[in-house]
């Protein structure tokens, strides 16, 4: 099938609704007039009328004599008058095209169509009904679409063309806009809470020789000009550490990695990370700043910490509770799942509750598993699941009282994970050992594990302080904060196939 062609001349004038379009494009520039100018001033925007003019009764000419721009999304033609709303950043305002005020110029602004956008000049006044509205004395064109809104631009349905054409979805959705109002604001709340605790924000190389970091699969790419293979990130950890290493003792960053995984509700092959790391800090230590820094982010796009997520009423407010990942399996799933039962015995008891289990897992890839398939849809209220497999931890100090556990939690809220953390393993000969132990899974066909990183082992032979680090999910955090079921929701453009 042959790709479709778009800004095509021929394709267009074949459009029974482009087609009438761009013959007005080749009237205006055949009579001199620009339909795609440079540029335009402005002096008021949607919203601020709407403060400014609140509660104004019905006719009133306030005398105010303003600019405005936007796309026209709405148009009510009835004879000497046309009603059209102009759509800014910032809401609507109806516009009052009026014959008489318009003169020799009515007609051109008849020939409008819904998608253009417009300037416009004119008096701030009100309508009998009480509207408030810009009574158009002067316009101009500043582009001039072809392509006609979606007949219910107050949202699409449609859920691929929604993701795939996010342009359209945001024209018609005031909700889909929100979603991404919350993110920009939680994003800065997030940003502000490390600033605030003297966390010094850098930026680390997206592009890395080696992947390491997570357990996951990266993507593989090649840099021509050295001719080497590399890899896009697949999370922020490594050169984080090293900088505290080399005396940055709080550090965080927040960017893009990527990881060659699935596509569905919880996963997005690119997504966004915020990694932070505090010298002399332990994973108690951290689990304080995230319980502080999330109900911050919550009240800076929210304005409170209290949420309804799903239908489900949930608090992000400090302190959120703490349970132990051997303790809840117990607890949701029944007895046999600890550390140290025998392989086989845990096999059996994990199909017992319905999981699937490969034959290559250890136990700790088996208490995973069981985990999220009993556990993890319970977690709706803000908790602190502490106290991991060691397996499934290769960068996490071991617990000082627990065989084969590490220092590690994550935090649960509405049912899903938001953030991952540990008391950072800064012993160079026990992190080389579970390199190895990594290596090795690899070696028998596991993707997602790593081998030996030289490099990083390196910097830890120079000396790592007691460190706490700790990930944020920052996408499913703006999942829980809009109240969002899927990760595409709260993602401008999604991974999706080509068309």
């Amino acid at each position: 099938m042959s790709e479709q062609r778009h800004g095509d001349r021929a394709s267009l004038e074949a459009d029974d609704l482009a087609g009438p379009r761009l013959a007005k494009i080749d009237a205006m520039r055949a009579a001199g007039v620009d339909p795609y100018p440079s540029g335009f001033s402005r002096t008021a925007t949607a919203g601020a009328l709407a403060v400014a003019h609140a509660g104004l009764g019905p006719e009133a000419n306030t005398g105010e004599v303003v600019t405005v721009a936007g796309r026209l999304v709405g148009w009510r033609d009835i004879g000497k008058l046309v009603f059209a709303v102009l759509r800014d950043s910032s809401g609507d305002i109806q516009l009052f095209g009026d014959a008489s005020e318009l003169g020799d110029r009515f007609d051109e602004f008849g020939t409008l169509d819904v998608g253009d956008w417009l300037g416009v000049t004119g008096e701030v006044i009100t309508t009998r009904k009480g509207e408030l509205s810009v009574r158009v004395g002067d316009f101009t064109l500043l582009s001039k679409s072809l392509r006609s809104l979606p007949e219910k631009w107050h949202g699409l349905t449609d859920v691929e063309t929604r993701h795939r054409q996010r342009y359209l979805d945001l024209i018609g959705s005031d909700e889909v806009r929100e979603v991404f109002r919350i993110r920009s604001a939680a994003v800065r709340g997030l940003r502000q809470a490390f600033w605030d605790r003297d966390f010094v924000e850098v930026e680390t190389p997206a592009l890395e020789h080696q992947p390491s970091g997570a357990i996951a699969k990266p993507f593989l790419t090649h840099h021509n000009a050295l001719d080497i293979d590399m890899y896009m990130r697949i999370a922020l950890e490594l050169p984080l550490k090293k900088l505290v290493v080399g005396g940055m003792e709080r550090v965080f960053e927040m960017g893009r990695v990527f990881r060659n995984e699935g596509v569905s509700a919880k996963y997005n092959p690119e997504f966004t990370m915020l990694e932070a790391y505090q010298a002399f800090a332990d994973y108690n230590d951290v689990m304080e700043t995230v319980e502080s820094v999330v109900a911050e982010a919550a009240v800076a796009a929210r304005g409170t910490a209290a949420l309804t997520y799903q239908g489900t009423e949930l608090d992000l407010t400090p302190p959120w509770r703490r349970a132990g990942f051997g303790d809840l399996i117990a607890e949701h799933a029944g007895e046999g799942f600890a550390m140290g039962v025998p392989l086989e015995e845990l096999r059996k008891n994990a199909a017992r509750v319905g999981v699937d289990v490969d034959g290559a897992w250890d136990e700790g890839k088996i208490l995973e598993a069981v985990f999220d398939a009993t556990v993890e849809r319970h977690l709706s209220q803000p908790t602190f699941v502490t106290d991991y497999p060691k397996s499934l931890s290769p960068f996490a100090k071991d617990h000082p009282e627990l065989d084969g556990v590490v220092q590690r939690f994550e935090a649960f809220a509405g049912g899903w994970e938001i953030a991952n953390a540990y008391s950072e393993l800064n012993d160079p000969i026990e992190q080389r050992s579970r390199f190895e132990q990594q290596a090795a899974l690899r070696a028998e066909g596991d993707e997602e594990a790593h081998g030996v990183n030289e490099d990083y082992l390196r910097a830890l032979e120079y000396g790592l302080p007691p460190t706490g680090g700790l990930g944020i999910g920052v996408d499913r955090l703006i999942m829980l904060l809009a109240d969002q079921a899927s990760i595409r929701e709260v993602i401008l453009f999604p991974a999706m196939r080509p068309e």
